[in-house]
């Protein structure tokens, strides 16, 4: 087998790998936004559950740091 065809293997498998996870992806993507339609038929407030999603992600001194910048902001244009 020549180094070409060995090549072109490779490369093959790196893209079916990256055609499964995508896949997977797809699927986890569906499954998320499932729980997000069943927390609004439950009567919750999905815009705010993402972004409390989206603050747990992040580490506490980011959080920290994005919260006293909203503050000044919020100050700076009267919003109390």
């Amino acid at each position: 087998m020549s180094e070409g065809n060995v090549a072109a293997d490779q490369l093959r498998l790196f893209i079916e790998r990256i055609e499964r996870l995508e896949e997977e992806k797809k699927g986890i993507a569906d499954d998320v936004k499932d729980v997000y339609a069943e927390a609004k038929a439950n009567g919750y407030d999905t815009k705010t559950m993402r972004k409390i999603v989206g603050l747990r992600r992040m580490e506490k001194h980011a959080r920290d740091e994005a919260d006293a910048l909203l503050e000044t902001y919020r100050n700076a244009l009267g919003l109390h």
